[in-house]
C-alpha cells in the first residue's frame, strides 16, 4: 500500500457507496435534525392502520360478492398482456442486454456527474443540471433537485426509449402486428413510470411529509370509490346535474322509440331556416357533448343562428336490447328524419352525424339513394367520422379475433358495459387520461375538479353486444363498408358511391380516435359535392370549439386535392372556430327562411310533447 491514493478495495466500493448515500439522502434530509417523537410515531402508525383497514374492508366486500369487481381490473389479464409482449421483444438477447447495460452505465455517469458524483465530476458538475432526456411527467423541479430522483426518471426514460426502438427494429413483423406491439409497449411503459409510485415520486413524498400521510388516506378513499364503481374518476361526480348546469338548452322531447328520444330545441330567433337540422350523436357517449354549457354548446349556438335543431338522444343499452344490430340504428335515423318531415311538413332535413353516428349516416344516405328517397336529406355534415377503416388508428388494435372473443365474453346479458369502452378510450391516451389521475387523485390526494368535459367523458353508455361485435368485425376489421354492395342494411345493399348528397366533412388534425387521414377518405367515396375542413385539435376539442373561445384554427382548400397531403399543401389557415364557416355553407344549401311559430316552437298550444329536454334517456345508466 502506498500514499498515492485509495487502495483497490476502496476504489471498488467508493462509487456504490456514494450512489447509496444519494439514493437514500432525500428521506434522510427530510428528517435531518428532527428526531421522531412518540407522537409522530403514533400518528404514522395510525395512518398505516387506517390504510390497512380501508383495504381490508374493501377486500371483504369483494369476497362477499366476487362479481362486484369488474373483470377489466383482473390482474391476470394484465399479466397475460405483459407476458405476450415479453415473448415478442428481444430483451433476452445477450447482445441487447450488454448494449443496454453499457448505455445505462454511461447514462448514470453522465447524470451523476451533473451533481458532483462519479468519475466525471469535475467536468460535468453544474448548479443547474442539464439532463439528457425530458418529459412533462417529470417537469416539476423536484425531479431534478436531487440526484436520486434525477437518476430514477432518466433511467426510466432511457429504457422506455430503447424498448420502443426495439419494436421498430424487430424483424418479421407485419405492419398490423408492429402497430399492436407499439401500442402494447407504450401502454406498459406508461404504467411503469416512476411517477406512478409514491416512493419513487419526489412530489408525492414531499406531499406525504407535509400532510403527515393524509394525502394517502384521501387517495385510498378515491381509489376504493373507483374500484367499487369499476371506473376511473376524472371529475367530481356531484358537480353537474343534467338540465341544471349541463345540457341546459331549452327544448322538448317530441318523439320516442325504445331506441331513442328526439329532442326539438326552442327557437330564439323570429325567423328560422325552412329546412330543419337533425343531429345524430354517437351512442357510445351521451349527446350533451354538443350541449355542455351555454358558452360551449353547439346546439345553443346553432339555434341562435336561426336553425331549427333536433337532437337524437340514444338509450343506453340493457338486456332488452340484446338483439339490436346496426340495421336498427340506420332505421332509427330514417325514422327520425321522417318524423321531423311529417311534424314540420317539410320535404327535407339537414343531417349531422358525429363519429360512429356519422359512419351510420353514410350508410343511411346510401340506403336512401338505393331506394330513390335521397331527397329526404338536403345536406349531410360529418363530425370526425369514418367509412374507410384502413387507416383507423390505434382502435384497430382491439379488433382481432382474441379481442372480439373477449368482448363477447364480457357481454353475457346481451350488452357491453360502457365502462369497458371508457377504459379502452382512456388507454389511447394513457398518460393524460389514466396515470395523470392516478398520481393526482390516488397519490397526492387532490380533490377532483369540476370540469364538464371530463364529467361527460365519464358518463358512460352501455352498447348492444351484437351491434358492437358486428361493427368491429365488419367495419374496423374487414372494412366492408367501402366495398360496393358488400353489406346489406335493412335488406338494402349499401353502395357509398351512389351518394350525391352535398356533404361537409370535418376532421381533427390531432384526432386519435378518427384520424384525419381516415376521415379524409369519405371524400373518395361519395359522388356528390364535398367540402372538407381540417380543424385544429382532436376528436372532441376539434368539434366543440365555439367562436367565442378564440382557440385553435381550421384549414380549407378550394382546389381539387386528391389526398390529405395535397389538401394540406394548398390549404388556407383560418384562426378560431370552423362553426361560422359551416353555418355559411349550410345556409347556402337551402337559404329560405320562415317564421319561428307553430310547431317550430315545441310545446306550444295544441302541440303534444313527451317531456322537457334533455329527457329521460340521457339519464339512464
Amino acid at each position: 500500500m502506498t500514499d498515492d491514493g485509495p487502495d483497490p478495495f476502496t476504489n471498488m466500493f467508493e462509487a456504490p457507496a456514494k450512489l447509496a448515500r444519494a439514493l437514500f439522502a432525500p428521506m434522510a434530509e427530510a428528517t435531518a435534525g428532527t428526531p421522531v417523537s412518540a407522537e409522530d410515531m403514533r400518528h404514522w402508525a395510525d395512518v398505516g392502520m387506517k390504510l390497512q383497514s380501508m383495504w381490508l374492508e374493501y377486500q371483504t366486500e369483494q369476497l362477499a360478492d366476487p362479481q362486484a369487481l369488474a373483470p377489466f381490473f383482473d390482474p391476470t389479464r394484465w399479466m397475460e398482456l405483459a407476458q405476450d409482449w415479453y415473448r415478442q421483444m428481444p430483451l433476452a438477447d445477450p447482445a441487447q442486454q450488454q448494449a443496454l447495460m453499457q448505455e445505462g452505465i454511461a447514462l448514470w455517469q453522465q447524470v451523476l456527474g451533473q451533481y458532483g458524483l462519479g468519475p466525471d465530476t469535475a467536468a460535468q458538475a453544474s448548479p443547474e443540471p442539464e439532463l439528457p432526456r425530458s418529459d412533462r411527467r417529470f417537469a416539476d423541479p423536484r425531479w431534478r433537485a436531487h440526484p436520486a430522483y434525477a437518476l430514477i426518471h432518466q433511467t426510466y426514460l432511457f429504457l422506455a426509449e430503447r424498448v420502443a426502438a426495439m419494436v421498430e427494429s424487430a424483424e418479421g413483423l407485419s405492419d398490423e402486428r408492429r402497430e399492436q406491439l407499439r401500442f402494447t409497449t407504450r401502454t406498459l411503459t406508461d404504467a411503469a413510470s416512476p411517477a406512478n409510485y409514491p416512493l419513487l415520486n419526489p412530489v408525492v413524498m414531499e406531499r406525504t411529509l407535509e400532510t403527515r400521510g393524509e394525502n394517502l388516506i384521501k387517495g385510498m378513499e378515491h381509489l376504493l370509490a373507483d374500484l367499487r364503481r369499476g371506473q376511473l374518476s376524472h371529475t367530481d361526480p356531484s358537480a353537474f346535474t343534467l338540465g341544471e348546469n349541463i345540457a341546459t338548452t331549452p327544448g322538448k322531447v317530441v318523439h320516442e322509440t325504445p331506441l331513442y328520444q328526439l329532442i326539438q330545441y326552442t327557437p330564439t330567433t323570429e325567423t328560422v331556416l325552412a329546412t330543419p337540422l337533425v343531429i345524430f350523436p354517437p351512442w357510445i357517449n351521451r349527446f350533451y357533448i354538443l350541449d355542455l354549457n351555454a358558452k360551449k354548446s353547439f346546439v345553443r349556438w346553432a339555434v341562435e343562428q336561426g336553425v331549427t335543431v333536433f337532437m337524437v338522444s340514444w338509450k343506453s343499452a340493457d338486456a332488452d336490447m340484446k338483439d339490436v344490430v346496426w340495421d336498427d340504428y340506420v332505421r332509427a335515423q330514417i325514422d327520425a328524419i321522417d318524423h321531423i318531415r311529417a311534424r314540420l311538413k317539410v320535404p327535407q332535413v339537414h343531417a349531422i352525424g358525429y363519429c360512429v353516428a356519422g359512419t351510420t349516416l353514410a350508410a343511411t344516405l346510401a340506403v336512401l339513394h338505393r331506394r330513390g328517397e335521397q331527397d329526404k336529406v338536403k345536406s349531410a355534415t360529418f363530425f370526425t367520422a369514418q367509412v374507410d377503416f384502413e387507416k383507423a388508428g390505434e382502435l384497430l388494435n382491439f379488433v382481432d379475433d382474441q379481442q372480439l372473443a373477449a368482448i363477447k365474453a364480457l357481454s353475457p346479458d346481451g350488452y357491453l358495459d360502457g365502462r369497458y369502452m371508457a377504459a379502452t378510450f382512456n388507454m389511447l391516451r394513457g398518460t393524460d387520461l389514466i396515470w395523470n389521475y392516478v398520481v393526482n387523485n390516488y397519490l397526492l390526494g387532490e380533490d377532483y375538479p369540476a370540469f364538464d368535459l371530463l364529467h361527460w367523458n365519464g358518463d358512460v353508455t352501455n352498447l348492444p353486444a351484437k351491434w358492437h361485435e358486428q361493427y368491429l368485425r365488419d367495419l374496423y376489421r374487414d372494412n366492408r363498408l367501402v366495398e360496393a354492395d358488400a353489406l346489406q342494411v335493412d335488406d338494402t345493399p349499401v353502395d357509398l358511391g351512389l351518394v350525391e348528397t352535398p356533404c361537409y366533412i370535418q376532421a381533427g388534425k390531432e384526432d386519435h380516435i378518427a384520424p384525419a387521414e381516415s376521415a379524409w377518405r369519405i371524400t373518395e367515396q361519395f359522388s356528390g359535392p364535398v367540402k372538407f375542413v381540417l380543424a385544429g385539435s382532436g376528436h372532441i376539442a376539434g368539434v366543440v370549439n365555439p367562436p367565442g373561445s378564440g382557440k385553435y384554427q381550421y384549414w380549407t382548400n378550394d382546389g381539387e386535392a386528391r389526398s390529405l397531403a395535397e389538401f394540406r399543401e394548398g390549404a388556407e389557415e383560418h384562426p378560431g372556430s370552423w362553426w361560422p364557416d359551416w353555418i355559411e355553407w349550410l345556409r347556402g344549401q337551402a337559404p329560405e327562411t320562415i317564421a319561428a311559430k307553430g310547431k317550430r316552437a315545441p310545446g306550444g298550444r295544441g302541440d303534444r310533447v313527451i317531456e322537457d329536454a334533455p329527457g329521460r334517456y340521457v339519464a339512464t345508466r
